[in-house]
């Protein structure tokens, strides 16, 4: 059966490179380099082929996806020969890109926001029934967006749904892209830090609904390599003292995190795995440097303190140089298979398993790597 990936955001960097890798595999162009799901001990899972993959998406923009993979060609993402041979597959995604929702939605002069999302629900339905498709998968890959003014979460499913119907915009674009998923029975992913789908009521629609959810903030660079060095240093029993940390990046990216608020909700996700793992908060920040020039290239430095025995003092850096959409492509298509798989298992609420994905897990407070693989391993095997 076919099993359709609706991708909010559907025109970026990210999920332009989600549709290109998508072909690429299915057609032998490229191996499945980053993909977790392809890994030994994944494969004869039974999780969907790539070739049983069918994209569509919402965004607020009108740019083609086979524009965008030109810009990704040029800064040296998609390989020239490969753009050609998936401009096909580009011009189909393409075709089922519906509008998105803009800030603010609803409000005066404005349908409500529950008006909006049935639009949104509307967009889900249609694509899933004239597709054929088994289920949809909803992945947000948008640009990260500002915490919530004002902020739902203390809200029953009740009470937000006789909310939407007012004048005034009560959820952010993330959260009601989820409560649309959730209310057109697809799974969500939540690959940002956006609010999205972790508001106390939309928790009790994906329960209600038997649906299953994961998130948030996808770890593809300098989060990653702390969650799997963190533990060396605690189990090591060496004490750190501080671990300070400076990210540039340029692209869409970074000049959504050079505003403030979207840049705060980044820089707690990146470091609340910290705390976790360790045991005890340290010395240190996270800044994140909007460099233009870089593109959809980024670069994170980090500075370590640490004690050694009889209290020597001692240090570690590292340096991070990575292309973003190819680190988070081959993870959205991961979360997309893994996710049908828990959509056809029945489960409903988050899934703590994939919080091996995430800087922010729902549903798991586990935050090192290792653990998260082993949880995420013996999910897929049960």
């Amino acid at each position: 059966m076919m099993v359709g990936i609706w991708l909010i955001g559907a025109r970026g960097s990210v999920a332009t490179t989600v549709v290109a890798g998508a072909a690429a595999l299915r057609a032998g162009l490229a191996p499945p380099i980053g993909c977790v799901t392809e890994l030994p001990e994944f494969r004869g899972s039974g999780l969907p082929g790539f070739g049983h993959l069918v994209f569509g998406g919402h965004d607020v923009t009108s740019t083609p996806l086979t524009k965008r993979a030109e810009e990704l060609t040029r800064s040296g993402v998609i390989p020239p020969p490969l753009a050609e041979l998936v401009r096909p597959a580009l011009d189909a995604a393409d075709s089922e890109i519906r509008p998105g929702v803009t800030v603010p939605s609803g409000g005066s002069g404005q349908d409500s926001q529950a008006a909006v999302a049935r639009r949104l629900i509307g967009d889900l339905a249609e694509f899933r029934e004239r597709r054929g498709l088994a289920r949809v998968i909803v992945i947000n890959v948008s640009s990260t967006e500002p915490p919530a003014a004002p902020d739902p979460a203390h809200l029953s499913l009740a009470a937000l749904e006789r909310a939407l119907e007012g004048d005034v915009p009560l959820l952010p674009p993330s959260s009601l892209y989820a409560y649309a998923a959730l209310s057109a029975g697809c799974p969500y992913v939540d690959f940002t830090p956006s609010t999205g789908a972790r508001l106390p009521a939309l928790d009790e629609l994906a329960r209600r609904r038997g649906l299953p959810y994961a998130g948030s903030d996808a770890k593809t660079g300098e989060t990653l390599v702390k969650t799997a060095l963190a533990p060396l240093f605690a189990v090591r029993g060496l004490a750190v003292r501080s671990w300070s940390g400076t990210n540039l990046l340029g692209g869409g990216d970074g000049a959504t995190l050079a505003d403030p608020a979207a840049g705060e909700s980044k820089k707690i996700s990146k470091d609340r795995a910290l705390a976790e793992i360790l045991g005890h908060q340290v010395d240190g920040q996270t800044h994140i440097d909007n460099v233009p020039h870089l593109g959809d290239w980024k670069t994170a430095w980090d500075h370590i303190t640490f004690d050694g025995f009889l209290g020597v003092r001692m240090s570690m850096q590292f340096t991070w140089q990575g292309c973003d959409s190819a680190l988070a492509a081959p993870l959205v298509l991961d979360l997309a298979r893994l996710m049908a798989r828990a959509h056809e298992r029945g489960v409903a609420g988050p899934v703590a398993e994939f919080g091996f994905f995430f800087k922010d897990p729902v549903g798991s407070g586990e935050h090192r790597l290792h653990a998260q693989y082993e949880a995420l391993r013996q999910w897929l095997e049960a």
